[in-house]
């Protein structure tokens, strides 16, 4: 009971808060979050940070299918095969990225 009254008092602090700042301040907090998202170092860390995260998914996720799927039904082994076969094609979005 005390986090929720905690939570809801940070609720209440926020609004009112943020209803003071204005119309102003939140369209330069978007255009700054704009900004630092548009830079391009930034840009390329998130991108090599997510092309790390999907090689090693991919390494447990075929580790992991490899061990369970003896043990699951038919049916539950073949849908984690065709999973499987789908995130092996390596296709490229609007910003040149990979979609696995």
């Amino acid at each position: 009971m005390r986090y929720r009254l905690t939570f809801i008092g940070g609720l209440a602090l926020g609004y009112v808060l943020g209803t003071r700042a204005g119309r102003e301040r939140y369209e330069k907090l978007k255009k700054t979050a704009r900004e630092i998202s548009q830079n391009p170092t930034v840009r390329n860390t998130a991108e090599s940070a997510a092309q790390q995260t999907r090689t090693y998914a991919g390494k447990a996720f075929h580790s992991v299918s490899e061990k369970v799927e003896s043990r699951v039904p038919d049916s539950v082994a073949d849908r984690v095969r065709s999973l499987r076969d789908r995130g092996d094609r390596t296709e490229s979005d609007d910003w040149g990225t990979s979609n696995t």
